[in-house]
């Protein structure tokens, strides 16, 4: 499918519960022999390429699927959440989620102990502990392979103190789980995390889609490079104050990464000779269900409407690429939107 000399990178962007995208995103490559070699991503991007490129591949989707949990796919029985309105099933999973946490990746409320003041053990004051992230991924994820280089692994996260962005690559460096749960440390629902003398959050405050590291060592090499974006830089006006806090959470986040978008293109322009990079988008952008929180919802039926939007999507692009819609091997940045 792609040419013999072409590299395949996968982007991954943050946005906590609205990362079940990937996974079926993810599955559709999976089913089309069509694996990355470089993976990159922030926060919930960084868990969920761990995932990928921490595991043998007819161990994955296995391994995405006891990390989401979606709802089964299929006939179901009718259940009591069933007779009430979704969005108010929606807000009921976020209010859970805001008071339990998420059990295998944060503690509930206060779980902390550095709600108001700095906590050594916690890496700085917050609502919610994260420390059985890492246990999760100890268990997830095979770490020597992780760090073998079959698979490369990028994550983006920022130095709390200097305001640096700070690139973790299995490439560079040995990954821990702790480098992971940096990745997805969001200040203040989530605790800093000190990894290597610095203390580290989450990358999506300064670079929540990632492609920095895929486009800054673009070469004459052809690269396919397939960017998943959870939060769209489009989208209806808000007519409650519920869409208005959704709207502008999905602004904060997509209109960085247009910028990012807009640099990169003046920087490898079409025909530029030093360059090939197709850049194939995918976005989360079937999100009319979605309520205020949507990142804190992590219930099953709302994993499952995700994964299979990803799933649908990734489809979609395998599609695109095996009828040569996709070109890969021009010079320069070419943009193919979603």
């Amino acid at each position: 499918m792609l040419p013999a000399d072409a590299r395949f990178a996968l982007v991954l962007s943050g946005g906590n519960a609205l990362g079940a995208y990937h996974a079926g995103l993810y599955e559709a490559l999976h089913e089309a022999d069509l694996e990355p070699q470089w993976i990159c991503g922030t926060s919930i991007g960084a868990v969920t390429g761990a995932l990928i490129a921490g595991n043998r591949r007819e161990d994955r989707l296995q391994r995405l699927a006891e990390f989401w949990r979606p709802e089964p796919d299929g006939d179901k029985p009718l259940m009591p959440w069933d007779w009430i309105p979704d969005s108010w099933r929606r807000s009921g999973a976020v209010l859970e989620t805001l008071l339990a946490g998420r059990p295998g990746a944060f503690g509930p409320l206060g779980s902390t102990a550095g709600w108001w003041h700095a906590d050594a053990r916690a890496g700085g004051p917050a609502l919610y502990a994260t420390a059985m992230l890492s246990e999760t991924l100890n268990q997830s994820i095979d770490l020597n392979l992780l760090n073998a280089g079959e698979m490369r692994l990028t994550m983006a996260a920022v130095d709390v103190e200097t305001g640096d962005e700070v690139i973790i690559d299995s490439a560079q460096q040995r990954i821990a789980p702790d480098h992971i749960r940096a990745s997805a440390s969001l200040l203040t629902a989530f605790p800093a995390v000190e990894v290597d003398g610095r203390l580290l959050g989450d990358g999506g405050l300064s670079m929540n889609l990632p492609l920095d590291p895929v486009m800054a060592e673009a070469g004459a090499e052809p690269v396919l490079c397939i960017a998943a974006d959870l939060l769209p830089l489009r989208g209806a006006r808000p007519q409650t104050l519920g869409e208005a806090i959704g709207r502008m959470q999905d602004l904060k986040f997509a209109a960085q990464s247009a910028r990012s978008l807009k640099r990169w293109q003046a920087s490898l322009p079409p025909g530029d000779a030093g360059s090939s990079v197709a850049l194939a988008m995918a976005v989360y952008s079937d999100q009319e269900p979605e309520v205020a929180g949507k990142a804190m919802d992590f219930s099953p039926r709302s994993v499952r409407h995700r994964w299979n939007c990803g799933l649908r999507d990734g489809r979609a692009l395998v599609q695109r690429v095996r009828n040569g819609d996709i070109r890969i091997g021009e010079r320069g940045l070419t943009i193919y939107p979603a």
